[in-house]
C-alpha cells in the first residue's frame, strides 16, 4: 500500500497500484475480431437464407403437394415422384437428353480449355490478347450468344455457307433431331471454355520450370513431360473445373431455350427447360418442384461421387 501527502493538511490518500490483465485484453480483442467478421458476413449470409437455403426448403416442402397457383395446394405425399419416375415416359427421354449434353459438352470443355492453355503457356506473343479473345464470350449474355448463334445455325447462315465451300450440304441444325442436340454442345462449347482457359493457366503458371528442365535433361519428351509433369500437378485445377464445369453442365437452359425450344420434339428438352415448362407454362408447382428436387439430387450425387473418386487422381503438393 502506498501513501501520498497531499497539501497542507498531510493527509494521506491510499493509492491502488493499476494491474495489467493481459487475459482480458486478450478475451475482447478476440470478441472483437469475432463480431467484426459476423458483421462483414451478415450479407452474405442473408443473402444465402434468403435465395438459396430457403428457396431450396420450399421447392422440396411444395413437391409434396399438388398446386396450380390458382388453387390452395393439395397434400398428395409421394404422388409427384411416383408419377415423375414411374408414369412419366417423357421425363426418361429428358433425363437421357440432360444426360447427353453433359457427357458431350464436359470432356470437350475440358480437353479444348486444356489444350488452348498449354498452348498459350508456350512461347507465344500475345498471350493476354489471346487470354482476352478467349474470355471474351464468357463476359458475354448467354441470350445475346445464343441469338447470334440461332442466326448462324439456319439454312443460309454462316456455317452451312462455310460448309458449302467444300462441298458439304449442311444440315438443319435447330430442325433435325439428330443435330439439335450436337448444335447445342457446340454453341455452349464456344461460349464456355474460357473460364476453363484461365483456371488451366492460372495452374500451369504456379508449375515450376525446374521440373520440366531435369526431365529435358533426362531425355524426356514433351508428351512424357506432359503427362507425368503437366497433369499430376495440374490435377487440382482440372478437377475445380471438371466439378464446376458438370454442376452449370447439368443446368443448362438458356441456350435451348432460345436455340431449339427444347425441341424438335422433345429431342433437347433438358431437366431445367422441362421444370420451367410444368411450373411457369402448365402451373404445376408441385411437379415442377419435383423435377428440382431429383435435380439437386442429381448432382450432388455426382459432386460427392467426385470428391470420393479424387483420391486416385488428384495429387495436392505437400
Amino acid at each position: 500500500m502506498l501513501r501520498k501527502k497531499v497539501g497542507t493538511n498531510q493527509m494521506s490518500v491510499a493509492i491502488q497500484p493499476k494491474v495489467f490483465d493481459a487475459s482480458a485484453m486478450a478475451r475482447r480483442r478476440k470478441w472483437r475480431d469475432i463480431g467484426g467478421a459476423y458483421l462483414f458476413l451478415t450479407p452474405n449470409m442473408l443473402g444465402f437464407l434468403v435465395f438459396i437455403l430457403f428457396p431450396l426448403v420450399a421447392s422440396f416442402v411444395i413437391s409434396f403437394f399438388d398446386w396450380s397457383l390458382l388453387t390452395p395446394p393439395t397434400f398428395i405425399g409421394l404422388g409427384n415422384y411416383i408419377r415423375l419416375l414411374a408414369q412419366d415416359p417423357v421425363f426418361h427421354r429428358i433425363l437421357f437428353n440432360t444426360l447427353y449434353f453433359v457427357f458431350g459438352y464436359v470432356p470437350l470443355n475440358i480437353v479444348v480449355s486444356l489444350g488452348l492453355a498449354v498452348w498459350l503457356s508456350g512461347r507465344i506473343r500475345g498471350k493476354s490478347v489471346f487470354r482476352v479473345i478467349f474470355f471474351f464470350p464468357v463476359m458475354t449474355p448467354a441470350i445475346a450468344v445464343s441469338l447470334v448463334w440461332l442466326l448462324m445455325y439456319g439454312q443460309s447462315g454462316v456455317i452451312n455457307w462455310f460448309l458449302s465451300l467444300v462441298h458439304i450440304q449442311g444440315p438443319n441444325w435447330v430442325g433435325s433431331a439428330f443435330w439439335a442436340m450436337p448444335a447445342v454442345i457446340l454453341m455452349s462449347l464456344w461460349y464456355g471454355f474460357g473460364y476453363n482457359l484461365l483456371v488451366f493457366s492460372a495452374g500451369l503458371q504456379a508449375i515450376p520450370s525446374y521440373f520440366y528442365e531435369s526431365a529435358a535433361i533426362d531425355g524426356a519428351t514433351g508428351w512424357r513431360q506432359f503427362w507425368n509433369i503437366t497433369i499430376p500437378l495440374l490435377s487440382p485445377s482440372i478437377f475445380f473445373a471438371l466439378v464446376m464445369t458438370l454442376i452449370t453442365s447439368f443446368q443448362v437452359f438458356d441456350q435451348v431455350f432460345i436455340l431449339t425450344s427444347g425441341g424438335p420434339g422433345v429431342s433437347t428438352t433438358t431437366l431445367v427447360l422441362y421444370m420451367y415448362q410444368n411450373g411457369f407454362a402448365y402451373f404445376h408447382m408441385g411437379y415442377a418442384a419435383t423435377i428440382s428436387t431429383i435435380l439437386f439430387l442429381l448432382i450432388m450425387a455426382v459432386t460427392i461421387s467426385q470428391f470420393f473418386f479424387q483420391r486416385r487422381w488428384v495429387h495436392y503438393e505437400v
